[in-house]
């Protein structure tokens, strides 16, 4: 049965990642929040849970949150339920949104929350003009992750906060083995008996993808990268034995309201 699937080309999230980003996960809309939620044996939960807390518990409240990556609009969903933010969630692929919008349209939240399609290294969003701007699973599928980390903080006000969530390697033994398996081995056959060959592409892809990324770009260097991108206090939070990593800061200066 395995033989049978296109293997995934895991290069091409390096020399078309935009592309390669929006093919892989264009079939997967309908159960992608639940997947992934039993894929990461309810992890994903909480660390999206941290992420929204790093905008609702802001001062002064935002008024305006854009979510970056937004998928099926999860994270901004929770910011509507939890702020009174307009919200304005951003994606690259459309078949994402359309669920995303069905979701918004059952919570009532039609009033509060704009789906619009587009690129995190393109945001169709002017300078400063958003209180707090979330973003999830993104660095890994950009070209450029330190441009598109300045691009993100551009649209951000003043004093206004920046909060990502993304997978990341535990570094401690035996952790770090045992992700290795999951990830390797486990994570792909459990894509594959719940999700079908879609999602066992997609579980093939993100252990290599996930360690390619941090042997480039380590954690210190995700930091250095959000302070030369003009954030500072700097906050960073490793959950779930280190399989998560939640980060968060507020761009220099004073928001003025």
């Amino acid at each position: 049965m395995l033989g049978s699937v296109r293997p995934v080309d895991v290069s091409a999230s390096r020399t078309r990642p935009a592309e390669f980003a929006q093919g892989l996960f264009d079939g997967l809309p309908d159960r992608y929040d639940r997947l992934g939620l039993l894929l990461s044996f309810g992890q994903d939960r909480r660390w999206r849970r941290a992420v929204v807390d790093a905008v609702a518990l802001a001062r002064p409240t935002p008024h305006i949150v854009l979510d970056v990556a937004s998928g099926t609009a999860g994270i901004a969903r929770q910011i509507a339920h939890r702020t009174p933010a307009q919200v304005v969630a951003v994606d690259l692929t459309e078949q994402m949104l359309r669920v995303g919008q069905r979701r918004v349209r059952a919570d009532g939240l039609a009033d509060r929350i704009r789906l619009c399609a587009g690129q995190a290294e393109r945001l169709p969003v002017a300078d400063a003009s958003v209180d707090a701007l979330t973003v999830s699973y993104l660095l890994r599928y950009v070209a450029d992750p330190a441009a598109t980390v300045r691009e993100l903080v551009r649209v951000v006000r003043p004093g206004g906060v920046v909060a990502s969530l993304e997978f990341a390697v535990p570094e401690r033994e035996p952790w770090h083995r045992g992700w290795v398996f999951y990830t390797r081995v486990l994570l792909p056959l459990l894509g594959l008996v719940t999700g079908g060959t879609q999602w066992w592409r997609v579980g093939r892809f993100l252990g290599p993808s996930i360690t390619a990324h941090y042997a480039r770009y380590s954690v210190a260097w995700h930091v250095q990268a959000w302070q030369d991108a003009g954030l500072v206090d700097v906050r960073v939070r490793r959950m779930s034995l280190g399989g998560g990593l939640v980060m968060w800061a507020r761009k220099a200066g004073d928001s003025g309201r």
